[in-house]
C-alpha cells in the first residue's frame, strides 16, 4: 500500500473501533530515540525517515509534528502522501496534543499504544485531553493489523563489552546501582532504556542501526538480578558470567508479567520517562518515581573511558584524513557523490582497530543540501560533489573504545567573503564554548548563547540545540546533559567532569548552503578552584581557506594554532608520507 491507502485503511480501522483521533509517534516499546525496523509505525504510516516526529490521524486531518531539523527533508518526504507538515519551533513541546484539543469535539476518544509512550507522556496527554472531555484509550494498536510485511524482532547476535574497554565490571556496576537505590528505599530498580541496560550489563549488539544495543529489560535487585533478552543472542562465556553474579535470564516477552507478580509490598524504582505506560500500569509493587540511576552513571565517563576516547578521537582523526585526501585526488578526475563520500568516510573508519560501525549515518551536504539539517543522501537523489562551493559532512563512528561525532564544512572552491563570514562567526562560537570556565552547578542552557553570540551579533541564529551528550560505544545522542536554548531536559542539566558533550553551532540558509563545525568536549575539574572547564577531543583541522582571519581576536587565533599543533601531532603518526605531507598543509597556523 502507498501512504494514502494506508491512511485509508487506517480511518477504517478506526470508525470500527470508535476511535476519533490516533497519535503515532517516533518511539519503541523502550523510548529510544533510534528504532529497530521492527518498530517503525510513524515511519511507515506516513514516509517521514526523520528520526523525530509524531504523526496525529483523525477522520478529517493527518499531520505529521516535527522540528527544524527535518523542515526540508519532511517537505520533501511527505509531497502528494496526504499528510500536512506541521513545523514545531521547539523540538521539546507537544503541539499536535494542541491540535487534537482545538479539533476533536467533546466525546471523541484518542487512542494510543500504550507500550509506545511512556508513562510521563501518557499523563500528560490525560492532563491536556481531560479538561475538553476527551477520553485517552492507551490500547489502541492498529499499525500491527495493516502492517502486513512487516520487519521480524531483531535477532542478531549480541557481544560482552570487556572490562578493558568499560573500565568497570557488571557486578561493580550493579553495586554502583544498589547503592543509589538504598538512597531511595528501593528493592528494586527497573531497567527500560536500551543503552542503560547496555551499559549496566557491559553488553553491545546490533539491534538498532548505528547504535550497538540489544533489545532488553532488566530489573536490578537488592542481592539478584534479572536480564529479559533472546538468550539465544547471548554468548555462552557472558550468560556464565552473569549466573556467576546472581543475573537471571529470562525471556524479553516475560517482563509484563515479572513486574505483575512482584511483592506488594515490595518498592520499585521507575523512571516514567522510560518505562511505557503499558508497563507501568502493570506494576505490581509500590512506585518509586525517580530518574534512572544509570543515566547520569553512565553520563560520567570514568578515566578508563575517558583514555580510550582520546585514543578513539586519534584513529577517527585519522580516517578522516585519508577519506578527505581521497575526495580532494578525485574530485576534479571523476564523479564523486554525496553517496561516495559517506561510502569512503565509512571505508576509511572500518581499516581502524576495534570499529564497530558508524554511529550515524553520514550527513553529506553539497551546497544547498548542507541547509537540510539532518540530511541524508541516498543513491537515486544525491548530488555529484562538483570543485565548487562548500561542502558540510557531518559523520561518526562506534568504535569499542568511543563513539565519535565530528562535523567540517569546506571550501570546494574560493569561498566568497558572504560565506567566510557566516562560516568564521560559526567558528567563533566553537571556540568561545570550547574555553569557557564556569562555576560548578553550570547548565546547559547557561552555555549555550557562548556559541550563538557572535551569529547574534549580526542578526544571525539556527534553530537546533548547540550539542548533546555523546555515549561510551553507545548512543551518539546520551542524555541527560547538552547546550541548548531551552529549558528542556539538555537545557537544565548540569555539567559535570566527565561528561562528553558536542559542540556544534551552525548557519543555514535555505536553498544555498549549510555551515555546521562540531567537536566533542570533555568536561573536567579546571585550574580555578570551583571552576570547571573543558578539553575538545575531537582532533580534525578547520578549513582555514573559510576563515576570515580579520573577524578573530589574537586569543581566537591562538586557541586556533595550538588546535591544529595538537591535531598534527596526535594524528600524523597514523597517516602515510603522502597523506602526512597533505595534513601538514591542513593544520596550518592563523597568521
Amino acid at each position: 500500500m502507498d501512504i494514502k491507502n494506508r491512511l485509508a485503511e487506517l480511518r477504517r480501522l478506526m470508525r470500527q473501533h470508535q476511535i476519533d483521533a490516533v497519535i503515532i509517534p517516533s518511539t519503541d516499546p523502550h523510548q529510544s530515540e533510534y528504532v529497530a525496523d521492527h518498530w517503525q509505525e510513524r515511519q511507515w504510516i506516513s514516509g517521514f525517515t526523520g528520526s523525530a516526529g509524531t504523526v496525529a490521524v483523525t477522520q478529517q486531518h493527518a499531520g505529521l509534528w516535527t522540528d527544524s531539523r527535518y523542515f526540508l527533508q519532511a517537505e520533501m518526504e511527505l509531497k502528494g502522501s496526504g499528510i500536512s507538515l506541521h513545523k514545531m519551533l521547539n523540538q521539546f513541546t507537544t503541539p499536535y496534543i494542541d491540535y487534537l484539543v482545538e479539533n476533536l469535539p467533546p466525546g471523541s476518544t484518542v487512542g494510543i499504544n500504550g507500550w509506545m509512550f511512556s508513562q510521563s507522556a501518557t499523563e500528560h496527554l490525560e492532563k491536556a485531553l481531560t479538561p475538553s472531555r476527551i477520553q485517552l484509550n492507551k490500547r489502541v494498536d492498529l499499525i500491527t493489523a495493516l502492517w502486513q510485511d512487516r520487519p521480524g524482532f531483531p535477532d542478531a547476535k549480541a557481544f560482552e563489552h570487556e572490562v578493558r574497554f568499560a573500565g568497570k565490571s557488571v557486578q561493580q556496576k550493579l553495586d554502583e546501582i544498589r547503592s543509589k537505590m538504598a538512597d531511595q528505599h528501593a528493592d528494586y530498580h527497573y531497567l527500560s532504556a536500551l543503552d542503560d541496560i547496555a551499559w549496566t550489563f557491559n553488553l553491545r549488539g546490533s539491534d538498532v542501526e548505528c547504535n550497538p544495543l540489544v533489545i532488553a529489560y532488566a530489573v536490578v535487585g537488592k542481592t539478584q538480578s534479572w536480564l529479559f533478552v533472546d538468550e539465544k543472542k547471548l554468548p555462552d562465556t557472558y550468560r556464565q558470567m552473569l549466573k556467576d553474579i546472581h543475573v537471571e535470564v529470562l525471556p524479553y516477552h516475560e517482563i509484563l508479567s515479572f513486574v505483575n507478580n512482584l511483592d506488594q509490598n515490595a518498592a520499585i524504582l521507575v523512571d516514567k520517562h522510560q518505562c511505557s505506560a503499558a508497563v507501568y500500569e502493570g506494576i505490581n509493587a509500590a512506585i518509586i518515581d525517580k530518574e534512572s540511576v544509570p543515566k547520569l552513571l553512565k553520563a560520567i565517563k570514568n578515566e578508563t573511558e575517558i583514555a580510550h576516547v582520546r585514543h578513539a578521537m586519534i584513529k577517527d582523526g585519522a580516517a578522516l584524513a585519508n577519506a578527505f585526501y581521497w575526495l580532494e585526488q578525485n574530485i576534479q578526475s571523476q564523479t564523486v557523490t554525496e553517496c561516495s563520500l559517506a561510502e569512503k568516510i565509512a571505508e576509511c573508519r572500518s581499516r581502524q582497530t576495534d570499529y564497530i560501525g558508524e554511529s550515524f549515518h553520514a550527513i553529506i551536504g553539497y551546497k544547498s543540501n548542507g541547509a537540510i539539517i539532518h540530511y541524508h543522501p541516498h543513491p537515486d537523489t544525491c548530488s555529484t560533489i562538483l570543485p565548487e562551493g562548500i561542502l558540510l559532512a557531518d559523520s561518526g563512528g562506534q568504535y569499542q573504545d568511543g563513539t565519535t561525532d565530528i562535523t567540517r564544512t569546506f571550501a570546494l572552491s574560493p569561498p566568497d567573503p558572504e560565506v567566510r563570514k557566516h562560516y568564521t562567526l560559526v567558528l567563533k562560537g566553537l571556540i568561545s564554548l570550547s574555553m569557557a570556565k564556569f562555576p560548578e552547578g553550570t547548565t546547559g542552557v547557561q552555555l549555550d548563547s557562548l556559541a550563538r553570540q557572535f551569529l547574534w551579533a549580526h542578526g544571525l541564529n539556527y534553530l537546533h540545540g548547540t550539542g548533546h551528550g555523546v555515549g561510551f560505544a553507545l548512543n551518539v545522542h546520551e542524555p541527560p546533559q547538552g547546550f541548548a536554548a531551552n529549558f528542556s531536559e539538555r537545557g537544565k542539566s548540569v555539567q559535570l567532569p566527565g561528561m562528553l558533550t558536542s559542540n556544534e553551532p551552525g548557519y543555514y540558509i535555505d536553498g544555498r548552503y549549510g555551515i555546521r563545525i562540531e567537536n566533542l568536549i570533555l568536561c573536567k575539574t579546571g585550574s580555578i578552584p570551583g571552576f570547571l572547564e573543558f578539553e575538545t577531543v575531537t582532533l580534525y583541522p578547520f578549513d582555514l581557506s573559510l576563515t576570515d582571519a580579520a573577524l578573530l581576536t589574537p586569543a581566537e587565533k591562538d586557541w586556533i594554532n595550538r588546535y591544529h599543533d595538537m591535531v598534527y601531532e596526535k594524528v600524523s603518526p597514523m597517516l602515510g608520507e603522502v597523506v602526512r605531507q597533505w595534513f601538514r598543509d591542513k593544520c596550518g597556523r592563523v597568521e
